[in-house]
């Protein structure tokens, strides 16, 4: 597996992978607003707006990527997909290994994710592995709230964060 700095050309393949790895969550309650963005919108983040992203290959096919932006000492990644095919193999700990490099490379300290809590406890056997991967990756959670969206139901999200 390797890894490599998208580039505005990329917005297609960041996209594909998101929506593929979102689907899951297309039924919920409270459906997730990745499967909302465009190519348009990332191609935008990344070419105005200072976001960055990793994609993770294997043999030379796409199969995770996180989106990321840096502030001084602090990276906030956020959309973290892995390939339904392929989740379930470590892909996301490994992207999240490379992104810890690529924090250390440059001069991060600190990185913070936020992450949904309003998951189906039976998803592919998994409960709440959003939140497990992380944890078991050496990140802690140091806030918590909650959104009230349109439909009347809540949105609870933790922010979660390790020092590098």
């Amino acid at each position: 597996m390797h890894f490599k700095q998208a580039i505005i050309s990329d917005a297609p393949i960041i996209h594909k992978l998101m929506i593929r790895a979102f689907s899951e969550y297309k039924n919920d309650i409270i459906p997730s607003s990745a499967l909302e963005e465009t190519e348009n919108g990332i191609t935008k983040a990344l070419s105005q707006e200072g976001e960055k992203a990793l994609i993770a290959y294997e043999s030379d096919e796409p199969v995770a990527m996180a989106r990321f932006k840096i502030d001084n000492y602090q990276m906030n990644f956020y959309r973290l997909s892995v390939d339904p095919i392929c989740q379930g193999q470590g892909v996301g700990k490994k992207l999240l290994k490379s992104l810890e490099a690529y924090a250390k490379s440059n001069d991060v300290s600190e990185i913070i994710c936020k992450v949904r809590i309003n998951i189906k406890m039976n998803i592919k056997m998994n409960i709440k592995m959003n939140i497990k991967i992380y944890k078991d990756s050496g990140y802690f959670i140091f806030d918590d709230y909650t959104i009230d969206k349109p439909n009347n139901e809540s949105l609870h999200i933790v922010s979660m964060r390790k020092f590098i």
